[in-house]
């Protein structure tokens, strides 16, 4: 399959977001030439991709035309379609209502105004987030634009297709199980799963009984990823956490790295990405760090106890849609995952308190990881296969047939979720056909700092592809 992208010699340019800015800041080029340029780039590329969930482009043509302020004064991005932005739809990827536009701004929302971003609209995602890949039933999914005949994964599917195929230098999205991490993955982008807490999360992600969500942004380089932090807590702060700070460059420490190649169920990671896991490997060995092979430290009732906990969530909107979302949801129009899911719950529920207990724990179970073994870091594969052709993950066969698709795909993710610590997803290979194939690090809670440092070594000894140099 062609490759997709609109990557052109306009006001875009090939810059990523700290190149746009430099040139902002000279008054090279205005927020009016960034968004219609924008604009023109995801026209082109739209009817290919079916990345985008809601256009407002007027809107957005008119807010760079007025007065910007923020760090990102400009800079256009889009938001996922599940957080609220004041005056668009919230939809959630799904069929089961039809949203009106929002009346007040998310806790997300709030932070993307103060930086100045210009949203050009919402981008699409799996139904609420539980599949991995956006192939909704009766809609197009959402493609690749490396290769269109596979996912671009999900749940923050349009967010990475936009930004990979060069319409945007970030987006946002959010992760509760992976869903920043797998589309960055599928897409050959860098994708940081914050620290639970680092940034801000919409109520509903908030009052969870175990905080699984966090939000963060899409981006193409790791100087990008460093930036939106550096900027972000500026306006939003965890006392609780270290602070990042203004990461600019690989970090002089060597570090104990732990290699995880056999994920969580022990389940057989692809020989092409286990190339590439082991390349990165040998790369930071070069580099002075130490690497050794260590168990994924999850107990074997993780994926049930995480699977349990995810039914829960898909009950409870399918069973409280009308009190939660919409008066006229109607949970007969819920794609198939979600409907399976929930009587996956109805089944599981008296196991549901022993599930929540046990992932709560994780984060001990994690943190003595670091503490007793003297680990820095966790270097792993994001996924135990490339991106997958589009059909293999649509959400209309049995849940018992299809939910061992998803976790034969998604091994390595949903554990960051559970402890709450910080995971890094960066594009570090291909497959033999050119598709993205990459690794993720992880550390313990509040060390995106040294993710990031370690990420710019990463990137300098061997810089990501791109999209548009064929």
């Amino acid at each position: 399959m062609p490759r997709v992208h609109a990557v052109t010699d306009d006001a875009l340019g090939e810059d990523d977001l700290v190149g746009l800015l430099g040139r902002l800041q000279r008054r090279d080029v205005s927020p009016a030439e960034l968004v219609d340029a924008a604009v023109e780039r995801v026209e082109r590329v739209e009817p290919e991709l079916s990345a985008v969930a809601h256009a407002a482009y007027d809107e957005a043509r008119a807010q760079a035309r007025g007065d910007l302020t923020g760090p990102f004064a400009g800079v256009p991005t889009y938001l996922k379609d599940n957080v609220d932005l004041r005056g668009m739809p919230t939809q959630h990827g799904s069929r089961a209502w039809v949203a009106g536009p929002a009346e007040a701004d998310g806790d997300w929302a709030r932070l993307h105004r103060a930086t100045g971003m210009v949203a050009l609209g919402k981008s699409r995602l799996s139904e609420f987030g539980f599949s991995p890949s956006a192939e909704p039933p009766g809609g197009p999914p959402v493609r690749n634009p490396w290769d269109t005949g596979r996912t671009s994964g999900a749940s923050s599917a349009g967010s990475a297709a936009l930004v990979a195929a060069g319409v945007v230098p970030l987006a946002h999205g959010n992760d509760g199980g992976g869903s920043i991490r797998i589309p960055a993955d599928c897409c050959g982008l860098v994708g940081l799963k914050p620290t639970r807490g680092r940034t801000p999360s919409d109520k509903r992600n908030r009052d969870m009984p175990v905080r699984i969500v966090a939000d963060g942004v899409l981006t193409r380089s790791v100087r990008d990823s460093a930036l939106f932090l550096r900027e972000a807590e500026k306006t939003y702060r965890d006392l609780r956490l270290p602070p990042v700070g203004d990461i600019r460059r690989p970090g002089r420490k060597r570090l104990v790295v732990g290699l995880v190649v056999q994920s969580i169920g022990d389940r057989r990671t692809d020989p092409e990405t286990l190339a590439v896991v082991n390349a990165t490997a040998r790369l930071l060995e070069g580099a002075g760090h130490y690497v050794e092979p260590i168990d994924a430290p999850a107990p074997p009732s993780f994926e049930e106890d995480f699977t349990t906990y995810w039914a829960m969530l898909a009950a409870v909107l399918h069973d409280g849609g009308r009190l939660l979302l919409d008066r006229d949801f109607d949970k007969h129009a819920t794609d198939p995952l979600t409907q399976g899911l929930a009587r996956l719950l109805h089944r599981r529920a008296y196991r549901l308190p022993q599930a929540i207990t046990r992932l709560r724990r994780a984060q001990r179970i994690s943190e003595d990881l670091y503490a007793r073994y003297g680990y820095d870091v966790v270097l792993s594969p994001t996924l135990l296969h490339p991106a997958r052709p589009l059909g293999e993950l649509e959400p209309f066969a049995p849940l018992a047939d299809f939910f061992p698709r998803i976790t034969d795909w998604v091994g390595f993710t949903p554990w960051h979720n559970a402890t709450g610590e910080p995971a890094l997803a960066l594009p570090t290979g291909a497959t033999a056909d050119g598709n993205p194939v990459g690794v993720m690090i992880s550390g313990p809670q509040g060390s995106e700092a040294t993710l990031l440092e370690l990420g710019y070594e990463i990137e300098e000894l061997a810089p990501f592809r791109r999209i548009q140099d064929g």
